[in-house]
This record gives C-alpha cells, structure tokens and sequence, in this order.
C-alpha cells in the first residue's frame, strides 16, 4: 500500500524469511561461521538456539544461499512434537525416498542406502532440523543414529539443529549424554543491539530501493529498540505499521510523535487491561454493628427466650397436671363390667368422644409449645 508513495520496489519489512533482506549483525555473522565450521568438518551437529524471532531460520536459508552450488544434498525439517518413526518418514520424504507403511528398520535401511549413494556420487548429505525443542527424546536418539552413519570410515550425514532457548536445557537432561557428545559447536544467537537496530532497518529500506524518502528522525531508531528489545521479527511488525501510518498522514517524514503513538498503541493492545466499561454496583451500605454490641444483643435477646421458655414449659406442665386428674375421675366413676367372656379389645374402658379430643388438643399444644420453645433457643 505505501510503497509506491515512497517509490520502493517492495515491501521491507515482510515476515518470511526471505535471505535478499539478510541482516550481518555480530550475531547472525557469528552463528553462520559456526554453521560453515560444521559444514567443513563433515560430522557431528551443530546446535544454534535464540529466541523467538531472532533470525534462526533466516541464517539456514542464506546458508542454502551460499550452497546452492555446492555438491550438497540438503533436506529441511521443521519439526512438530514427533515421534523417532515419524521423523524418520519426514525425512525420507525430504530426500525422495518411499516411506508409506515402511517399518523403522526398513526406513533406516532406506536411508542409508541413499547416503552411500550420495556419497559415491561425490555429495554430501545435509539435514537441517529447526524448531528442535519439540523434539520427544526418542526422535533426537534417532538423529544420533543417523549420526552413526559412515561409509568408508567417513560420516555419511551432517546434521544442523535450531531451537529456541530451552533446547539448551533439553540437551542437557539426563540420558542424552552420547548426543552431547556429538556436537561440535554451539552459538546462541542474542537480539540486535541498539546501534544494530537502526543499522538493521536502514538495511532493509535499501534493499527495496529507499532514497530516505521517508525521511526518519533519529530519536525513532531508540523508541522502536526500546519497543521491541531488538527482536528483528518484532522489529519488521512494528515498522512496517510505522510505515503504514506515516503513509496514511501523508508525511513523508516519519518522526518520533509517529513512532511513539505507534509503539504506545501496539503496547496497549497486547497489554490485558480491564474494561473500564464493565460497571461494579455497589450493595447498599448497612449500618455498622461493634463486636460489643452484637454480644450484648445476642445475651439480650437469650435470656428474653429463656424466660419465655419457661413460662410455657410451665403452663404445659399445669395442663398434664389437669388432663392426669380428669382422666383419674372419670376411671373412678365408671361402673364394673359384667363377666363375659370379652376380648381383650373389648375389656378396655371406653371414654366419651369429648374426652379423647380434649386430651388429644391437649397433647397437640404440649408437642407444638416444646417445638416453639426449642426453634427460639437454637436461633
């Protein structure tokens, strides 16, 4: 979109790792060097590691660059969580070979018998393997079987592994000590410095065509360093909407107010602030009640229940006392049934109806007055 207002023959900040936009900072031209020493002695690994986005996968690629020409056989993996056998197949499949319902034994066999090949057509055989920390510990036994290769008293494969820092942690666990033993080199690729930043985006802009049209003030080169900790990767994300800004105001100078209203804005979008729209209501204040005065409440308000307890308890009391003596009277009072020969059922005294319903309010109010009184106490 801003390209052709700045007359530049493409986009320069593009995230793929293209090699014509390779940037030679110390750490990048240090970490090739360890890669051209491990192509030289044709064995053993070479491991290089970094952060997300410092440019592991840009070396390997100008690597191939420089290569191309060379009598090399080079296949790339990027790895994801695999097991031995499925590394195994993908790099079969690198290298042409047949791997479809093959056995491990058979695709060990396979390739060896592709490395001797190579190998006797004068080409040395080359596997890179990036994103190594996904590896499971079986696949990385595998990549030292493959190391085990040789043909002649020669190694028939040399092996490139890229990871991300904790690989470095990976290598070090218990059991993986022949691996270790096995690599020859090791460079852990650290972000650009703030000199290299600006050295780094320049770089870019030329390589695309850039005359300094847009003319950038120097207070950018430290806002975007500070914004971005010299990560390239994060580096082209942000420049590339500090372009697309500048652009969209119709300047063809990008100065520090763009650059920082720019940063602050990706800033605000990857931090996890709270919506300040989401409104809290408050409960309704209640008034405040001391300790002291919620015991005295509490005492108060037993003893009050106690007294009432007792009262009733008492008037339950008289009313048993009454229904005793009315159900004694009314015992005496009755006439002595004639001999018969009567059930039992039949011997028992019967009362008037009146009687029965008395005692049994009676019993009822007693019942209901212990609940009550019970309920009162336990709250």
């Amino acid at each position: 979109m801003y390209e052709s207002f700045f007359k530049l023959t493409g986009k320069p900040f593009q995230l793929n790792p293209d090699p014509r936009f390779f940037f030679r900072s110390t750490g990048h031209k240090r970490a090739l060097a360890y890669m051209r020493y491990g192509l030289q002695q044709e064995q053993g690994f070479i491991v290089v590691t970094g952060d997300i986005g410092t440019g592991k996968t840009m070396i390997v690629n100008n690597l191939f660059e420089e290569i191309d020409e060379q009598n090399l056989v080079a296949a790339k993996i990027v790895s994801t969580n695999l097991r031995d056998v499925d590394l195994l197949r993908l790099i079969a499949a690198e290298f042409g070979l047949g791997f479809e319902r093959k056995t491990k034994a058979s695709l060990l066999h396979d390739l060896e018998g592709f490395f001797k090949e190579s190998r006797d057509a004068g080409k040395r055989v080359l596997l890179v393997i990036d994103e190594a920390q996904n590896l499971s510990r079986s696949a990385l036994e595998e990549l030292r079987m493959l190391s085990n290769f040789d043909y002649h008293g020669a190694p028939l494969v040399q092996s490139f592994l890229l990871g991300q820092r904790e690989f470095r942690s990976v290598l070090r666990a218990p059991g993986l000590e022949q691996l270790r033993q096995r690599v020859i080199a090791a460079y852990h690729l650290r972000p650009l410095s703030a000199a290299e930043v600006k050295e780094y985006i320049e770089h870019r802009l030329r390589t695309v065509g850039w005359d300094h049209d847009p003319k950038i003030d120097e207070g950018v080169y430290s806002r975007i360093f500070a914004a971005t900790d010299g990560v390239p990767r994060r580096i082209n994300t942000l420049f590339d909407r500090v372009l697309l800004n500048t652009y969209l105001d119709e300047q063809h100078e990008l100065t520090f107010e763009i650059a920082d209203l720019v940063c602050t804005e990706v800033e605000n979008e990857q931090s996890e602030d709270i919506d300040d729209s989401v409104e809290v209501r408050e409960e309704p204040s209640r008034p405040v009640i001391s300790d002291s005065e919620v015991s005295v409440t509490q005492a108060s308000g037993n003893v009050a229940l106690e007294e009432q307890f007792a009262k009733l308890q008492s008037v339950v009391e008289g009313l048993k006392s009454s229904v005793d003596a009315l159900t004694r009277q009314l015992a005496d009072s009755q006439p002595p049934a004639a001999p018969s020969f009567q059930t039992l059922e039949q011997q028992r005294p019967r009362f008037p109806f009146w009687t029965v319903a008395f005692v049994s309010a009676i019993a009822a109010v007693s019942l209901a007055g212990f609940a009550v009184g019970a309920w009162f106490l336990t709250h």
